[in-house]
């Protein structure tokens, strides 16, 4: 694992760098996730197998550092990922985001448009309103959920999903409950009118047990092209990792 030191906030970023060819791919994670747990297996699939590959760990998640003094919105994400992508010179990559991770890698892709080559999203927060997770952390009040919602959540889903409650336990609860806050109250300027604008090639891929979803008849319509994951639900890097990396190879062909 490499670690580069984030000028704001002040923090360490820490991910993984799989040597590989082809253009780069960075690889952004969900709420309460961390990419260098979600993602190596991915990435040993035969249909993405010796691509390099960036699978970083946003602030507040997974390794990297989780600093008090940080909004832990997308936007501020996004920024944080350009500073580390501007210090790695990297003029090209590819980028992919799930979740959360999809709203942030939109937030990026519209600040550095001339450098993602094609940008693939994975049921990504489009709109305010938030997921089921998201909804649940952002009930709280942040001091009461940061003393005991974090570790109720944990509890509650340790059972039915204990790969993200796994990732949860590690992750910072203020960012956590932030991060979860922001998706449901939205951006001024919302994640799916951002998509919208942005030039590159881009993709949405949905799980097959997701379904039905409208964004996948009203997407395409707008020059999105929209993939399906069979087998797989929200969680599709879990759920069908080689149908989940099919997508992807696919889209970035």
């Amino acid at each position: 694992m490499q670690c580069f030191t984030l000028a704001r906030p002040t923090a360490a970023l820490r991910y993984h760098d799989l040597p590989g060819n082809g253009t780069p791919l960075i690889m952004l994670h969900g709420l309460g996730c961390a990419s260098s747990f979600d993602y190596p297996r991915l990435l040993a699939e035969p249909a993405l197998a010796g691509r390099r590959a960036l699978l970083v760990d946003l602030p507040g998640f997974g390794f990297s550092d989780k600093p008090a003094d940080f909004s832990y919105d997308t936007h501020a994400q996004a920024q944080a990922l350009c500073e580390w992508i501007t210090r790695l010179d990297l003029a090209r990559f590819d980028l992919f985001g799930h979740s959360m991770g999809g709203s942030v890698a939109i937030e990026l892709a519209t600040l550095l448009p001339e450098r993602v080559r094609r940008l693939v999203v994975a049921e990504p927060n489009l709109d305010s309103g938030g997921g089921s997770f998201s909804r649940a952390l952002a009930a709280w009040d942040e001091r009461e959920y940061v003393e005991r919602g974090h570790a109720d959540i944990i509890a509650a889903c340790r059972g039915d999903n204990p790969a993200w409650a796994g990732s949860m336990a590690v992750a910072s609860p203020l960012a956590a409950h932030r991060a979860a806050t922001e998706l449901v109250k939205g951006r001024p300027v919302s994640w799916r009118d951002q998509l919208l604008a942005l030039p590159m090639p881009r993709c949405a891929i949905f799980g097959a047990r997701s379904l039905p979803d409208p964004d996948t008849e009203w997407l395409p319509r707008r020059g999105i092209a929209v993939r399906v994951v069979a087998d797989a639900g929200h969680s599709m890097a879990w759920d069908n990792p080689a149908g989940l990396a099919a997508a992807m190879a696919a889209a970035l062909d």
